[in-house]
């Protein structure tokens, strides 16, 4: 099939100054769906070209027309007040919002292509007409996605968890018990909870976007890295804490953040809040407060290097094949075929 693919960020590295976690997995899922034979034309702006200098248009394809597809597949986009709402030649606009609804129009609507509206962040309404459109299925990457909706999750290479070896992650030096990365987006209550009380005991860094850290002077915000320094923040870390929004812990979205430390051998320590944590990480990294995480995080400093911390790593590893590239890719042929 040629699929048209609607999505506002990178293939690449991108930019820094970037929330796009899709970086981590989007190409991997572009690759896998041309290796199983189909085609894959790109609807939104080039922006690894126009925005962060990467020529990628002798491996891809990009259209800022409307081709003649098969199906459409849309990473959803939602209202972002004075960023994608405004009048497209109004100072920092972006038009990725506007340019959805042309596709839907155009597409869904007018000429009924199959459409799979991805919803990565869990933006679109619970009763939003899309979901009840015949030619329209809604993936969310959730373990509980909402009722009607498949669960799509973010993937990971075959090839990266085949070739994961827990011993030799086990044996990196680590000079930093606790890193977190990520944005502070909907995540203060929990930061609060589970990491800060943590980070003041051990040295730590957080990285990401956080623009009011007033809360927490004492703590150290490095902010947005380059998206290739985030495996090395994971690969001389002990442990990350796995922060989660309250609508993602209540139907077990897990973020990119969990393959990103494990396949580092950075472990993920989880609070027992989210929904089916036993399902991302085993017990013994389940936590419930900020005490629990610093007597866990020095306990994993001691175990550092030796068989319990090869064992924890091998079984956070072995939940990662819900992940597996393969097992999206016959999803979605499954919805798409």
């Amino acid at each position: 099939m040629l699929i048209g693919y609607s999505f506002w960020g990178f293939l690449g590295a991108g930019v820094t100054d970037t929330p796009d976690g899709g970086r981590s997995h989007r190409r991997i899922l572009i690759d896998g769906l041309r290796a199983r034979g189909h085609d894959v034309v790109f609807l939104q702006r080039d922006r690894d070209r126009l925005d962060a200098n990467l020529d990628l248009t002798g491996h891809y394809r990009w259209d800022n027309g409307y081709p003649p597809i098969d199906a459409l597949m849309l990473e959803w986009r939602w209202p972002i007040p004075g960023r994608n709402t405004t009048n497209c030649a109004a100072p920092g606009h972006t038009c990725d919002l506007h340019r959805q609804q042309r596709l839907l129009d155009h597409y869904t609507r007018t000429r009924r292509v199959p459409t799979i509206v991805w919803d990565k962040d869990r933006q679109l309404p619970a009763d939003d007409p899309l979901r009840s459109s015949a030619a329209v299925t809604v993936c969310e990457a959730a373990l509980h996605p909402t009722p009607g909706a498949a669960s799509l999750l973010f993937p990971v290479a075959d090839d990266v968890l085949d070739a994961a070896d827990p011993a030799a992650l086990a044996a990196q030096p680590r000079w930093l018990p606790l890193a977190y990365v990520g944005n502070q987006y909907d995540r203060d209550d929990v930061f609060d909870q589970y990491f800060a009380p943590a980070a003041r005991k051990w040295p730590h860094i957080i990285a990401g976007k956080w623009p009011d850290t007033s809360r927490w002077p004492e703590l150290t915000f490095v902010g947005r890295v380059p998206f290739h320094h985030v495996s090395e923040i994971y690969s001389t870390a002990t442990a990350t804490v796995l922060l989660l929004p309250d609508r993602y812990a209540a139907v077990g979205q897990m973020t990119q953040r969990l393959p990103e430390a494990v396949l580092q051998g950075c472990l993920p320590l989880t609070p027992g809040t989210i929904r089916n944590a036993e399902l991302f990480t085993p017990p013994q990294l389940h936590v419930t407060d900020g005490r629990r995480v610093a007597d866990t995080l020095a306990w994993l400093i001691k175990a550092t290097g030796t068989e319990t911390h090869a064992d924890l790593i091998k079984e956070c590893l072995v939940r990662l094949e819900m992940f597996r590239l393969s097992r999206q890719l016959k999803l979605l042929d499954d919805l798409l075929i």
